[in-house]
């Protein structure tokens, strides 16, 4: 209807058309999804997650290290892997099937580890050029000095990205320390049986 008011669809071979022109868009996104879901079924279907996380615990559990120590290296981990995978979501699809089960053997709670890899996901956020909007930032920082590139950001954001994860980690750490919940019925501890 405000097509037909606009005055920019004067039949309905214009509409069509503006659908159309809009779902061309999505032809690169579906070419990239098919291929993640691909990889994705062929990364469940070889229980390759299953084995990394018993190796793992396995790992953790040998080396004993305190459990604030355990996820001080998850956010380091989640950083530096937001550093090669822009999509949080596509991110926590492929650590999060390895993490948490690897995590809860040596008694760190689900809930736990989802704080920790989303603290450790957004402080790298600003730095990583394959965050979905670094190039409109890029954009921005270009109409105030024109020679600004994707280094020029990336380094100009280093310091406020390291003084985010040192912010957060020690934000996450306190409120353990003091017992505050992560959420309703949400425990630090997973009590293996």
């Amino acid at each position: 209807m405000y097509g037909k008011t606009a005055g920019t669809f004067k039949t309905s071979q214009d509409v069509i058309k503006s659908m159309s022109d809009t779902m061309a868009t999505m032809g690169a996104y579906m070419v990239m999804a098919f291929f993640c879901a691909q990889f994705l079924a062929a990364f469940t279907q070889s229980n390759i997650g299953t084995l990394l996380a018993l190796n793992g615990a396995e790992l953790l559990q040998s080396m004993n290290l305190p459990g604030e120590m355990t996820i001080v290296g998850m956010i380091l981990l989640t950083a530096l892997v937001n550093l090669l995978i822009g999509s949080a979501s596509a991110k926590w699809g492929l650590i999060g099937p390895i993490l948490v089960p690897m995590l809860m053997v040596v008694g760190i709670s689900p809930e736990l580890s989802q704080a920790a890899y989303r603290v450790g996901d957004s402080v790298s956020n600003i730095i990583s050029p394959l965050m979905v909007f670094f190039p409109l930032v890029v954009v921005y920082c270009q109409r105030y000095v024109k020679a600004t590139g994707i280094g020029t950001v990336a380094s100009m954001m280093i310091p406020y990205s390291l003084t985010m994860l040192v912010g957060w980690t020690l934000f996450l750490l306190a409120y353990w320390a003091f017992g505050l919940p992560l959420g309703i019925q949400a425990s630090y501890q997973y009590l293996v049986q």
